[in-house]
């Protein structure tokens, strides 16, 4: 724990919620490239560790953290404050999918999606603010998807868990912003991740006007965007590649 203690005043630490994968291990990659500290949170420790090893520079740490369980993220996040230091950075990019139309949606995976989708970023972001209080120019960024602007068949579940972190940034936007502390939305489109691993993209591709899939790079750009642009606050930024125009 040293490590990270004696540097605690020489860069910003950035909290990647889901930092193990798809676009939220893009944007650990970004951040750690332009000098911040990371702590990753992952269900999987090992998948957290295993990225937090791939990433440039040091003094980068891992958390095994649920953020649908309010006790986990309470306790993950006191460790993160006791070794690291306060937070200037809160990416929540945890989120699971589970496509069904909503007569076969079984009530279990409705709580499933909604715990981990909506409710995991507002138990971060409750649990990350008192210690923003105390980082000049700190920024949360909520990761949601065009499908809670426009709607999809099939993804009623999910589309309502992104819709509501629309109502969540904005709101909490108004709330913290006498305190300095900006919070933005970005809500990609078909990226290729995990999450869109089962999708033909060719067949998919015909409906986006760039005519392909973004990238979790081209996305995590994006998201790095909105943590250092230090006079944007309660917005949605798209990254489609043009998609909700033809939705």
């Amino acid at each position: 724990m040293d490590g990270p203690a004696k540097t605690r005043g020489m860069s910003k630490l950035a909290v990647v919620c889901g930092g193990s994968r798809g676009i939220g291990r893009a944007v650990s990659r970004l951040l750690a490239e332009r000098g911040c500290r990371l702590a990753l949170l992952s269900r999987n420790e090992d998948a957290a560790r295993a990225a937090v090893a791939a990433l440039h520079g040091a003094d980068h740490v891992a958390f095994s953290c649920d953020v649908s369980k309010e006790q986990e993220v309470q306790k993950t996040f006191e460790k993160i404050q006791s070794a690291c230091g306060n937070i200037s950075y809160l990416v929540n990019a945890a989120g699971i999918n589970k496509d069904a139309l909503l007569l076969r949606t079984r009530s279990e995976d409705m709580l499933a999606l909604l715990h981990t989708n909506l409710l995991g970023s507002m138990l971060t972001c409750r649990a990350a603010l008192r210690s923003m209080l105390h980082a000049p120019g700190a920024a949360i960024v909520n990761i949601g998807s065009v499908v809670g602007l426009k709607g999809n068949a099939g993804q009623c579940v999910y589309s309502a868990g992104k819709a509501g972190l629309e109502g969540f940034t904005r709101s909490l936007a108004k709330e913290v912003a006498s305190r300095n502390i900006r919070v933005n939305l970005l809500c990609p489109g078909f990226v290729r991740t995990d999450l869109t691993g089962g999708l033909r993209e060719e067949d998919r591709a015909r409906s986006i006007p760039l005519g392909r899939f973004g990238t979790p790079e081209e996305a995590a750009q994006a998201a790095v965007f909105l943590l250092e642009a230090s006079y944007v606050t309660g917005q949605v930024l798209v990254v489609d590649g043009g998609l909700q125009l033809a939705m």
